[in-house]
């Protein structure tokens, strides 16, 4: 479980084995996490597999490329990284689990006073899970849906998550990982199955 609050940085470095594999440099965490632990990467919960020269390797399943947007990295993209929630660690951001539910894509940046306006795009099929003012991850990122479209919304990002997170590289087009707010699919499920 993660909370969607960015910690670390890392750097995408290649695949292996016809995707079936990344490996990134992240050398602010190479220390703290061990063979078998969990690692939000752009949003998606992975195992690190193993540790080489100070790169980390991960394991990518059909389901994950297919659903993610980590078939689409280039070497040196910038990543999302954030370690697992421990019980002893406030819960800044929201719940987030780290399973995608879809990507979307960067229809729109405005640029703002104090940050940036972003709209993405959302498959039709995912309008019950957004609500206005509702959390949303993207990227990894948890974010707050400012506006609301029927497959669309925007998020407002502000200079410290633009300074912390990749959300600065992005520019129109880009494929961003969706992860909709858990509460809310486990609501809107709980109610359609009561009806």
């Amino acid at each position: 479980m993660f909370t969607g609050i960015i910690s670390h940085k890392g750097l995408f470095r290649g695949y292996r084995h016809g995707k079936q594999e990344m490996f990134l440099a992240a050398s602010s965490l190479f220390s703290q996490i061990k063979k078998g632990e969990s690692l939000a990467v752009n949003g998606v919960c992975l195992s690190l597999v193993r540790k080489e020269r100070y790169l980390l390797f991960f394991n990518l399943s059909e389901e994950t490329l297919k659903k993610s947007t980590l078939g689409l990295l280039h070497p040196g993209d910038n990543l999302n990284l954030e370690l697992p929630l421990t019980l002893s660690q406030p819960l800044s951001g929201h719940l987030v689990t780290g399973h995608i539910d879809a990507t979307g894509k960067v229809l729109n940046i405005k640029t703002k006073r104090n940050g940036k306006r972003f709209t993405i795009s959302f498959p039709r099929q995912l309008k019950p899970f957004f609500i206005p003012k509702g959390s949303v991850a993207l990227d990894g990122v948890s974010l707050t849906v400012a506006d609301l479209r029927p497959t669309s919304f925007d998020v407002e990002v502000i200079p410290l998550t633009l300074k912390n997170t990749n959300i600065n590289d992005w520019k129109r087009g880009r494929a961003v990982n969706l992860e909709c707010d858990i509460i809310g699919k486990y609501v809107y499920n709980y109610t359609v199955k009561q009806k």
